[in-house]
């Protein structure tokens, strides 16, 4: 239908003639983008609700009102007879308000459209405007209502009803991104997302942080059952805690449990997570382990070992070994080191340089320019953060690609206050060594991040290689990097027990490394510690599982007597001449650990829990030992989050939870993959 000028047009309240507005030249409606265009059934009514944009942000004006009042109460010749005659033909009505006889407004956004007794432009406008394919049904109180104005449908006053399988769905999804994205529950309360969901769910009302909540007590009870239930099949488990802080005065500790199932897949889930006290003994952290443990039905004894920051006790009172996690030790050792005094020195010069470039406009401009003319305008200077060697790294390789550009700033600038003094010659040849002393460090991380490299059992031998390398590197340079090189390296054998024998055999990462085909070989223990650690194997072999049956075929022979006993074979011809054949008197298991070690080596990038999945029955008394020992993880939180340089949006979500439900979304957010992969095993055994 096109807009015929020369008709008779409608009157305002003034008297003026009204000139409509076309349809061709309809705008958007202000701060809602417009919908997709969605499909429905001729027989689907779409309606708009509370927070359709077209209902909350046009409402309509009080001129308009009073012409339709006045229009309602015309006679059978005006719009109110016309629009009741028009009503019983078509529901597109129930948008529409007729403006005398030539034209009709939409009561959604208020568009005025010319009429010429035909209703297509009119849907037209509601399908492209307002994704409405066709008009609600006709209202079931009769004909009393058809002489009025159309109104748009009441949203509904409270949530889905009980049964509403829509709305129960929309709160499961509102639930589910809150566990996800670790939001509170009070998002719901939120304007901008309000108006969002009222957008695409219209009529929808927005459930209550109590309902939330409930739905989340409930979900959380049927995940910890599935993890009790999953804890019981795990022949062993290593605790792991990471102490966090939220904001000052709000420091939590978080308990997790690392485990290798029946699959030979490595498992880690979220056990606990509670306030942590300042003074906090030895003996109160052991007792806050076991109560944890008992919650979940696992006994203490199951616990191998303990994964703690560095700075937290072993809990050895209660029989758990202890180790330090990868990423924290690391940390602390590369701190010593820094804090050399040339090196602390430098350091301080190179972040006053990074700092005057960020916060001075004009030198910084004056950088840019400079940097564009070479090329280089991708290259930007880094802040290192206090807390991360890594990012002290990454600060002075920025320095030191923009080393020229950066001083031909400095020396054109004028000198003022604020200007910082520089770094001299031997400052920037300090900060290259340095650099490449980090990288090997980098080296060593990115070696630790790796999937199959996540056990501790890669630990070892990768501290006693960085030892090394950075060693040779020392021997060039200068004294200052030698020194820090040096202190690194004492911390590192310091922390790891590398200086003491009996305290690194009792090590589970050199354990762990020994049941690793990749690393059995053990080249950072000299040979006596070697055969003593196999000996050691063989007496925990013994201990654990006991002397095995003997393997099919073989009949070991009694000494001391001259006659065979009643059922024993005859002895062979290999017996008489050369004696008792020494494999068979030697125990099942101690052949097994024999038998491993004589194996061929793994490649360094396979992963050793496919390795034992696929020789567990060759070797089952090992398979169960490493199955513990493999278990222990190198870091006590996931390596790429414990090896990460920047900021985590996991740390800054976390600590903008309250604590009422701080527990219950961290459990749901950490162990929703485990938990579904044991459903999908449960579902698909094969």
């Amino acid at each position: 239908m096109a807009e015929a000028s020369g008709r008779r047009r409608p009157k305002a309240e003034d008297g003026a003639e009204a000139r409509p507005k076309e349809e061709a030249a309809d705008e958007p409606l202000p701060l809602a983008p417009q919908p997709y265009p969605q499909s429905a059934p001729e027989d689907t009514p779409l309606t708009f609700g509370t927070f359709g944009a077209a209902a909350s942000l046009c409402p309509a004006s009080s001129s308009s009102l009073s012409r339709r009042r006045r229009e309602k109460g015309a006679g059978p010749e005006g719009a109110g007879g016309t629009l009741g005659a028009d009503r019983r033909k078509s529901k597109v009505w129930h948008y529409y308000t007729k403006l005398g006889d030539a034209f009709v407004e939409c009561t959604v956004c208020k568009k005025q459209l010319s009429f010429h007794n035909s209703t297509t432009t009119m849907r037209e406008h509601l399908a492209r405007k307002h994704s409405i394919r066709d008009a609600p049904p006709k209202d079931e109180r009769g004909a009393e209502h058809e002489g009025h104005e159309a109104k748009r449908p009441r949203p509904a006053e409270s949530g889905p009803r009980h049964g509403d399988a829509r709305g129960e769905a929309i709160l499961e999804l509102v639930l589910e991104m809150i566990v996800r994205d670790l939001q509170p529950l009070s998002v719901v309360r939120d304007k901008g997302f309000g108006l969002l969901l009222g957008y695409l769910e219209p009529g929808f009302a927005l459930p209550a942080p109590a309902r939330l909540a409930g739905m989340l007590r409930h979900r959380y009870g049927a995940a910890r059952r599935q993890l009790e239930r999953y804890l019981q099949t795990a022949p062993g488990l290593v605790l792991c805690l990471e102490p966090w802080a939220a904001r000052p005065g709000h420091r939590y500790l978080g308990v997790s449990a690392s485990f290798i199932d029946a699959e030979w897949r490595r498992a880690r889930c979220l056990l606990d997570t509670r306030r942590a006290c300042q003074d906090e003994a030895e003996g109160d952290l052991g007792e806050q382990l076991r109560a944890v443990l008992a919650e979940f039905g696992v006994c203490s004894q199951a616990v191998l070992c303990v994964v703690h920051d560095g700075e937290q006790p072993a809990a050895a009172a209660h029989g758990w070994a202890g180790l330090g996690c990868a990423a924290r030790v690391l940390q602390r050792c590369v701190e010593a080191g820094l804090e050399v005094q040339p090196v602390r020195e430098a350091l301080s010069s190179a972040r006053g340089i990074v700092r005057y470039f960020q916060h001075d406009a004009k030198a910084g401009g004056c950088l840019s320019g400079k940097l564009e003319a070479l090329n280089k305008s991708q290259c930007k200077l880094v802040l290192d953060a206090g807390s991360c060697w890594g990012s002290t790294m990454e600060m002075c390789e920025s320095l030191l690609e923009l080393r020229w550009a950066l001083m031909a700033v400095l020396e054109e600038q004028p000198r003022g206050a604020a200007a910082p003094p520089g770094l001299a010659d031997h400052q920037w040849k300090l900060l290259q060594e340095l650099v490449a002393v980090l990288r090997t460090l980098g080296i060593a991380a990115a070696f630790l991040r790796e999937e199959q490299n996540a056990s501790a059992s890669a630990l070892m031998p990768c501290v006693h290689g960085v030892a090394a390398a950075i060693g040779q590197q020392a021997e060039a340079a200068g004294a200052a990097v030698g020194a820090a090189v040096g202190r690194i390296r004492a911390e590192l054998r310091r922390r790891w027990g590398l200086e003491d024998e009996e305290k690194l055999l009792e090590s589970p990462a050199v354990i762990a490394s020994f049941l690793d085909p990749r690393f059995k070989e053990l080249r950072f223990l000299s040979p006596a510690l070697r055969s003593e650690l196999h000996g050691r194997l063989k007496a925990l072999l013994s201990q654990t599982f006991g002397h095995c049956p003997p393997s099919p075929g073989t009949h070991p022979w009694a000494p001391g007597s001259g006659s065979k006993t009643e059922g024993a074979p005859s002895p062979s011809a290999y017996d008489i001449l050369l004696g008792k054949d020494p494999t068979e008197s030697t125990p099942e298991i101690h052949r097994q650990l024999e038998n491993y070690l004589v194996e061929p080596l793994c490649k360094r990038s396979a992963d050793p829990l496919l390795w034992w999945r696929s020789n567990e029955r060759r070797f089952p008394a090992l398979a169960r030992l490493s199955r513990r020992y493999l278990a222990v993880p190198a870091t006590a939180v996931p390596p790429h989050q414990a090896f990460a340089t920047g900021d985590c949006a996991l740390r800054h979500r976390r600590a903008a939870l309250p604590h009422e439900e701080l527990h219950q979304i961290l459990f749901l957010h950490h162990n929703r993959d485990l938990l579904e992969a044991g459903r999908s095993a449960q579902r698909d055994p094969c």
